[in-house]
């Protein structure tokens, strides 16, 4: 099974992450922000990738620390959990649509992070939640993971429809591009010979 855990300790968050790659999807999310649990809950539903969050921080401040540091360490568990990435299907793409939205995420787990964030939001939050800390996210846990992430929204109108699409879209992707392709068991997916 390709299982990691991490833990992330700063003088602002304390963060605590359990992934199992080849798991049904099952969530405990706890960071104390509840629109971002609720994303981080659809990442781990629609990718099949079991996690376990606990995130605590400076949340008297603002929410970025732990959102941040939350992409991190989460991209960090993948990444271990990954190992040498063989047999890996490594590219995938999808159309999500929402609603009103309508989002494209393509991924290239190659071990070359690189993050294109075509989207933009009319408003500065969700709730509680400020948009700019979606793009945050995305920058945190693609750089950690070590993969190419490509996120554009084509069009949409409502800020939690657009975010949700994003996340969603990459849990969709994500799913088809860390399966282990049967054909290709047991080699690495580049002709390098290494990710």
């Amino acid at each position: 099974m390709r299982k990691a855990e991490i833990s992330r300790k700063t003088k602002e968050t304390e963060i605590d992450v359990a992934v199992n790659l080849d798991g049904s999807g099952a969530a405990k999310i706890s960071t104390g922000i509840g629109f971002f649990d609720h994303m981080l809950e659809q990442l781990a539903k629609h990718s099949l990738i079991d996690m376990a969050i606990s995130a605590k921080g400076d949340l008297h401040i603002d929410y970025h620390h732990t959102v941040e540091d939350t992409g991190i360490a989460l991209g960090q568990a993948v990444k271990k959990a990954l190992g040498d990435m063989r047999g890996i299907t490594r590219f995938a793409d999808v159309l999500l649509p929402m609603d009103e939205t309508l989002t494209r995420v393509a991924v290239d787990v190659s071990g070359r992070p690189y993050l294109v964030f075509r989207t933009t939001f009319d408003r500065p939050k969700i709730g509680e939640f400020d948009t700019d800390l979606v793009r945050e996210f995305f920058q945190a846990f693609s750089t950690h993971v070590g993969m190419n992430l490509h996120i554009e929204t084509l069009y949409g109108v409502n800020a939690h429809h657009i975010s949700e699409s994003s996340f969603k879209g990459l849990a969709r992707a994500l799913r088809v591009a860390l399966q282990v392709d049967e054909r290709a068991k047991g080699e690495i997916p580049s002709t390098k010979g290494t990710l």
